[in-house]
């Protein structure tokens, strides 16, 4: 299907787009996905969108995502079965890879965007500038919205600068904020319990449902345990082969994946190192930051630079063979409303150490597939960690259980719950309209 690009502020046409229609007869559900970040950005949100939306494409539907441009100017970009709106954008100027939509000119050219594509159902990944303006376009043209929350204050409060003293008065705010935009959307999901028990105490008054981000269990599997059918991209899966594709030792492996950010506290990673029994056990942090340089004084100043490495961006393809050479996976944060990577890590069939804040507690069952400890807690985490790696039988143990806890996160529950979502609203909106 192809559709003109028509840069805000220009007339635009607005014949509709046809619709498609499936192999049975019947039209493929169209669906409009508006997101503030999508790749190549990197983070948990992003990704999230981006699997969402080319799972859906891939069970049938006609996707369409509205975001940002990641250079600039506006354009259509057709991937994977998904049509990618990307609007006209400027730097945050307050990190070097994020980038706003540009507003001006927006709310007219999503009026327009909607007339042509007629979706039966808009999706906003947050409440910023284009969920914002993408849900006052939706309630404009009676377009029924779902919207998915990923945020918490405090992943902005590193970007954005803010002092510790106005955290508080900042983040409630925000709260507030997002209240108010949100507060008539048709349904709201978001990853957890724990996720949804925030936006309560925070205010929110609709009902909140809890729909994991879900996790590719063929992509993301054991090492040496490939599902039937798959075959390792990179041949053999011993550890000690995957270590060295990776140019780091073969030592007993503690992994991190994500963002080297304030909020994910990778300093008490590497605090603890000194701290493991585990002899030559060494960490590896996969991705990129604002935190790396002050994070690389930190391993020198521990006295285990030489067992911290920084592995940067891997990419996409790439990244299940780290999971595949760590023998654990270690998480300092404490602002996670799931954790993507603690899934991927959790269906890699590795046990898990985190910190007991926000949603991680339900991807760790203490003693099943690994532990929590208190935040800030670097002896305990080390404990934990010497516990792990000094036991090869309990370690399998707990990655098998890590492997059959994630099964529970298949994401195509996840895609087939959004599904079931997007024909629950829409067919109430027809109804509202007398159809």
């Amino acid at each position: 299907m192809a559709v003109t690009h028509s840069s805000p502020g220009r007339r635009a046409r607005t014949r509709s787009v046809p619709r498609q229609r499936t192999g049975s007869g019947s039209e493929r559900p169209r669906l409009l996905i508006g997101t503030d970040t999508y790749p190549p950005d990197v983070n948990g949100a992003a990704f999230f969108t981006a699997r969402l939306a080319h799972g859906l494409a891939e069970r049938g539907a006609d996707v369409h995502v509205l975001c940002q441009s990641p250079d600039g100017p506006p354009r259509v970009i057709h991937a994977g079965g998904v049509v990618e709106h990307r609007l006209r954008s400027m730097s945050s100027l307050v990190h070097d890879t994020v980038r706003l939509a540009i507003p001006l000119g927006v709310p007219g050219h999503i009026d327009r965007l909607l007339v042509r594509l007629r979706p039966d159902v808009v999706h906003v990944q947050n409440h910023f500038i284009v969920g914002r303006l993408l849900i006052a376009a939706a309630r404009r043209h009676g377009i029924p919205v779902v919207a998915t929350n990923h945020f918490m204050p405090e992943n902005l409060f590193n970007y954005m600068y803010i002092p510790p003293g106005l955290r508080d008065a900042v983040g409630a705010f925000a709260w507030r904020d997002f209240c108010r935009v949100l507060a008539d959307v048709d349904h709201v999901t978001t990853p957890t319990r724990t996720a949804a028990q925030l936006l309560v105490d925070q205010g929110y008054t609709s009902p909140v449902e809890a729909v994991s981000c879900g996790i590719d269990l063929v992509r993301f599997h054991p090492c040496g345990r490939a599902p039937t059918g798959v075959r390792e991209r990179l041949g053999r899966s011993d550890r000690r082969d995957l270590r060295a594709r990776l140019g780091i030792p073969d030592r007993p492996t503690v992994l991190f994946v994500g963002r080297l950010d304030e909020e994910k506290r990778i300093d008490d990673l590497i605090g603890a190192l000194p701290l493991v029994t585990a002899e030559d056990a060494q960490l590896v942090l996969v991705g990129t930051g604002a935190q790396r340089q002050r994070l690389e004084r930190c391993a020198e100043a521990e006295g285990v630079a030489d067992r911290v490495h920084f592995l940067g961006f891997v990419e996409d393809d790439d990244l299940p063979v780290a999971y595949r050479a760590a023998d654990v996976f270690a998480i300092a944060s404490i602002a996670e409303l799931q954790s993507i990577a603690t899934l991927e890590a959790m269906a890699s069939g590795l046990p898990v150490v985190a910190a007991e804040a926000m949603a991680l507690p339900q991807l760790v069952d203490i003693g099943r597939n690994g532990y929590l400890y208190e935040p800030g807690s670097r002896s305990d985490l080390a404990k934990y960690l010497s516990e792990i790696l000094s036991d090869d039988a309990e370690r399998a143990r707990m990655g098998h259980e890590s492997r059959e806890m994630a099964a529970h996160h298949d994401h195509q529950r996840s895609l087939a719950r959004f599904e079931e979502i997007y024909a629950q609203v829409a067919d109430r909106a027809r109804n509202r309209r007398g159809r």
